[in-house]
């Protein structure tokens, strides 16, 4: 009853599958196990080819200095293309200065002008500001780079991250620096003791975005520097500097007359959303991934071993069904 017989023209009759359809393995009136191999492999190279992004990859060193020279000429073009609502910038700056002053934490004004009664610290921190902020960042980036290539990726994304909400920031809260204040009393360090670098004020104060301080990415790169170097270094004097780092960097920005004390917290909650999305991407914060990648030779025989199991499996179940 379950095969039926069909007449060739030589007389010959030939069993054929009966239409009958198997109601306990439906599955299995369709599919021959050779097409569930097939289909299996494909779903696993689909399913490999999805988590393939969320897998630490090695970094290629061309590839790293042109997205980051690309990604740094895009945030200064964004940063700087963002209009300059003067007005707006300005009631900001009075909010967060009158914001301060309810908090008690208003002393931006007493730490600019006694740090600026010191010359050489003063003029120390104007460089400071201008060069560090770029020359630490990018050494950080080297030595993650050569040191953990494995969590490389993973740290660039949050510092990247970071730096996209910045740029947000800029656009949505326009905000004046403290130096810049309607009527204040704030020291322009930079035009004072007439240092080279900055790129808010002096020379160079038509070439940059004057009224994009909140976030500060001073301490946002440097909070991300510091804690890098914290979370990875294994010299104990590597981890205490990586911790002073953003706290000096504070003192500069404020001393300087750039900052407010809420720009700073701007800057930590930009990088506290960086390592939000790090952490969604690749499942773990990056000094939770591994140091190394491994070999792709090693992926590979994975891979093959786990097609050999599947392979074997889908054998037994064949042989089970035809002993059955």
């Amino acid at each position: 009853m379950g095969e039926l017989s069909v007449k060739r023209q030589e007389g010959r009759t030939e069993a054929t599958a009966s239409p009958i359809v198997n109601e306990a393995a439906p599955e299995a009136n369709t599919k021959q196990p050779g097409d569930v191999n097939r289909m299996r492999r494909l779903r696993d190279r689909t399913l490999a080819g999805l988590r393939g992004p969320r897998s630490p990859r090695r970094p290629r060193l061309w590839f790293e200095i042109l997205l980051i020279a690309v990604s740094y000429w895009l945030y200064s073009l964004v940063r700087n293309a963002v209009p300059e609502q003067k007005a707006a910038a300005l009631a900001n700056a009075d909010w967060i200065w009158s914001a301060e002053r309810f908090l008690g934490i208003a002393v931006e004004r007493s730490v600019n002008h006694a740090v600026n009664s010191v010359t050489w610290l003063i003029v120390s921190m104007n460089y400071y500001y201008a060069t560090l902020h770029f020359i630490v960042t990018i050494a950080v980036l080297i030595w993650l780079f050569r040191r953990h290539p494995g969590r490389y990726a993973a740290a660039r994304l949050a510092l990247f991250a970071t730096t996209a909400a910045a740029l947000a920031g800029y656009y949505l809260y326009p905000l004046a620096p403290p130096r810049l204040m309607n009527g204040s009393t704030f020291i322009d360090t930079v035009m004072v003791h007439q240092t080279w670098g900055s790129m808010a004020s002096g020379n160079f104060k038509n070439m940059s975005n004057q009224y994009a301080a909140m976030p500060s990415m001073h301490i946002g790169w440097s909070l991300w520097c510091g804690l890098t170097v914290f979370a990875l270094a294994s010299a104990p004097w590597a981890k205490i500097l990586g911790l002073l780092y953003p706290v000096v960097t504070l003192m500069v920005i404020v001393s300087t007359a750039n900052h407010f004390w809420l720009d700073a917290v701007g800057g930590m909650a930009c990088l506290a959303f960086g390592y939000a999305v790090s952490y969604a991407w690749y499942g773990a914060l990056p000094h939770h991934l591994p140091r190394r990648i491994p070999p792709k030779d090693a992926g590979r025989a994975r891979l093959s071993a786990l097609s050999v199991h599947r392979a074997k499996a889908a054998v037994g179940r064949k042989a089970a069904v035809g002993r059955n």
